[in-house]
């Protein structure tokens, strides 16, 4: 839904109503007023109401891909920002550009920070909205995630090897999720997590 036309007594009442409609905040949407309700001795004539029309001016991955152009701009990096899929559970978004690293951080940390500040951003704007943005750089996610399913398949053959437990330092609630995965057929050792957060971590323990 990118707009709504809404009829109400007032036209702050039907401006209000359609913007619940649309889920967004206030200063995302474009307002056509189609009638205003009739004033004086003319609501003897008739009870006409307000009527407005409210169209979003930016769709939730437009609104995400363009905050993340400003960010790269403000810190001087030399990039660009592209939607790279979008289905009804996640927005996916890339960043493309040169020595990206410093975006990135440790282990991606960094990179994860700002995707979670992008998932704020996104949800305060777009109050009804149930999607995710998941955001890549240099295609470092896939690469960590064979690298983490490479660490795992290891570090369980260590566990075996040593017949002990081995804990993993702390990760992130989808890195903890590869692991997991990762280990999921091997009948020959369990994983469980434990921990709270941001501390929460991976154990793989032989059976």
């Amino acid at each position: 839904m990118t707009s709504v036309e809404v009829s109400a007594k007032t036209v702050e009442e039907a401006l209000n109503e359609a913007i619940k409609l649309l889920g967004v905040k206030r200063n995302n949407v474009k307002v056509e007023i189609i009638s205003e309700p009739a004033q004086g001795f003319l609501k003897i004539l008739g009870s006409r109401t307000a009527k407005v029309k409210v169209s979003i001016l930016k769709e939730p991955g437009e609104y995400i891909k363009d905050i993340l152009n400003e960010i790269l701009h403000m810190i001087g990096l030399k990039g660009e920002v592209i939607i790279s899929k979008e289905d009804d559970e996640n927005i996916f978004l890339e960043v493309r550009g040169e020595k990206l690293g410093l975006l990135i951080g440790k282990r991606g940390s960094t990179l994860n920070d700002l995707q979670y500040l992008a998932n704020v951003m996104l949800h305060r704007q777009f109050e009804s909205i149930k999607h995710r943005v998941i955001i890549d750089i240099e295609n470092y996610r896939q690469k960590r995630k064979r690298a983490l399913e490479q660490l795992a398949q290891n570090l369980a053959f260590k566990a075996l090897k040593m017949k002990k437990e081995i804990n993993l330092e702390p990760m992130t609630p989808n890195e903890r999720r590869i692991i997991h995965l990762a280990l999921k057929s091997n009948k020959d050792v369990v994983t469980y997590s434990k921990g709270e957060e941001p501390h929460r971590k991976v154990i793989i323990s032989p059976r």
